[in-house]
């Protein structure tokens, strides 16, 4: 009898604590930092750590608890597993761009391509940013492309076409309510950071330009009833000003680049990584994310900040190994600032970290790939899609690319923190090479999670 009884409790016991790591598993985060390497797969993780370390796998978020590979398709498309590892060109067919696919990241619904932050009937939708924001804590945007471009645009703005540059800029600048925006899209300088003559109103129109840098641009941010005007910075110095001490309430940080903060410098892009000078009197996005999470977590109901890697897709579609590498460990060391953040001024028991991209940009494989593989012949996966060449640390790897497009191959997710186990509860299925996968809209879906109870 006592036996029994002693079984009972431990069981009841075990159930009462796996029901109250559940429960502290779903608390939310008082801080959410995503970052979104723009068209980087496996495969440009993998140029990256070769080039970095001379192996696989150290990546800093390789260590993450939670990782799996992430579908990105749009609403009109599909990925079937054992297809795509039937046939080359399987993964070429109906890829997402980076508008659907940061809308579905950022509010859990997929939409076409082109379309920000509304749904394929138009409809506009809540996107993360917006939900935190009616939750009290302040929230941020940063990139190392335009800053209305379709991934930050995708977490800020709605609109029937990304390429609607100067309706973007002004729904991010004067009707949200986020607290920081960095990026490019400069209309006064060119791609190598250089003042040119007339300027080019592309991203920003005249007007919204001049108002924003005479700090006359602003609204009730923070529900208070007053006006948060924005704060605006544009030299390198200024960006590496915010990376400690006091900081405005509100700011908008325009590097003094037009299109990207190095990619598009001039020079062979063909080169290896680290060969052609980089763009001088420029932050990198190390410098932009640190003066970011600074800025926002003076709110002491947290914050949300999405950081992209926009040019990493840049160099995809320019089949640009040596800049691709340039911007995958720029993307790198930008997460290792956000790493030490935690582990110094907060915790993973109240911050939660996620490492992802919208989509595969490039078809990127080793050497050699048998491009024509349609099923019909008895290759082995590593036959058709042949591994990168590791050449041994600070050398180029050899690799291919197969399109200067986007692709819909699964990608890499990594999260770690407070909520991120919940994602374990969103595998969509199990792919034959890359293992369990989620779905982007997963992402959008679980974060909002957190405040929708």
């Amino acid at each position: 009898m006592l036996r029994f009884n002693f079984k009972f409790f431990a069981l009841a016991l075990l159930t009462l604590m796996v029901l109250i790591s559940c429960k502290q598993e779903a608390r939310q985060p008082k801080n959410i930092i995503v970052f979104i390497a723009d068209g980087c797969g496996f495969n440009q993780v993998a140029a990256g750590e070769y080039y970095q370390f001379g192996e696989k796998g150290k990546a800093v978020y390789q260590s993450f608890p939670i990782k799996f590979a992430i579908s990105t398709f749009p609403v009109d498309g599909l990925y079937e597993p054992q297809k795509a590892w039937k046939s080359f060109a399987y993964v070429l067919q109906k890829p997402t761009d980076s508008a659907a696919s940061a809308t579905a990241l950022a509010t859990g619904v997929k939409t076409k391509n082109g379309i920000l932050g509304m749904d394929s009937t138009f409809t506009p939708l809540q996107n993360i940013v917006e939900v935190v924001e009616q939750a009290g804590k302040a929230t941020g945007v940063v990139t190392t492309v335009p800053f209305n471009h379709a991934t930050p645009a995708g977490f800020v703005a709605h609109n029937e076409s990304r390429k609607n540059y100067h309706q973007i800029a002004r729904e991010m600048i004067f009707k949200s309510t986020i607290d920081l925006i960095m990026g490019a899209g400069h209309p006064e300088y060119d791609d190598n950071a250089q003042k040119l003559q007339e300027p080019v109103f592309k991203f920003i129109s005249d007007s919204a330009f001049q108002e924003l840098k005479q700090g006359k641009i602003g609204n009730d941010a923070d529900g208070d009833g007053a006006v948060e005007y924005w704060t605006f910075i544009e030299d390198s110095a200024d960006f590496a000003g915010l990376v400690s001490g006091q900081t405005p309430e509100r700011v908008f940080g325009l590097a003094k680049v037009i299109s990207t903060l190095q990619f598009n410098r001039a020079g062979d892009k063909s080169a290896d990584a680290f060969t052609v000078p980089f763009n001088k009197g420029l932050p990198d996005l190390r410098t932009m994310t640190q003066a970011a999470i600074n800025v926002l977590d003076d709110d002491p109901d947290g914050f949300f900040l999405m950081v992209e890697g926009g040019a990493i897709d840049w160099a995809g579609h320019a089949n640009a190994p040596g800049r691709l590498i340039e911007e995958k460990l720029d993307f790198d060391k930008a997460v290792q600032a956000a790493i030490e953040w935690v582990e110094k001024n907060s915790n993973w028991d109240e911050t939660l970290i996620i490492v992802t991209g919208d989509h595969e940009t490039g078809y990127l494989t080793g050497p050699g790939a048998k491009t024509e593989y349609d099923g019909s012949t008895a290759f082995s996966v590593e036959e058709v899609w042949p591994a990168l060449k590791n050449n041994g640390k600070g050398k180029m790897p050899d690799m291919e690319f197969h399109s200067h497009g986007h692709t819909n191959s699964l990608i890499p997710f990594f999260a770690k923190g407070q909520g991120s186990g919940l994602f374990e509860g969103e595998v969509d299925g199990t792919d034959p090479v890359r293992g369990k996968f989620i779905d982007n809209s997963d992402v959008g879906k679980v974060l909002k999670s957190f405040f929708n109870k």
